[in-house]
């Protein structure tokens, strides 16, 4: 072999290393952005089914609330028929 093609061969050599790293570091760049969204969705997840459950919640303790006032009108109407008879 020449000199030449002992160059190209180290040449050729050190671009397929290069080539090799720079794949592997896409690999793993790749790999943290697929972790980092899934971690996002989960927390988007938890974060949708809280909100979900305090607006149940909250429309319970209206749904409640609104019962009571009717139960308390009711008890006055009651109370003033009462009164008047």
């Amino acid at each position: 072999m020449s000199k030449a093609d002992d160059l190209a061969a180290a040449a050729r050599r050190k671009a397929q290393e290069i080539a090799s790293r720079t794949k592997e570091a896409d690999a793993e760049r790749l790999a943290t952005r697929d972790k980092q969204r899934e971690a996002e969705a989960a927390k988007t997840a938890r974060l949708k089914e809280q909100r979900l459950a305090k607006q149940a919640a909250d429309a319970d303790a209206a749904r409640e609330a609104k019962e009571a006032v009717k139960q308390a009108q009711k008890q006055a109407r009651d109370a003033k028929r009462k009164a008047q008879a």
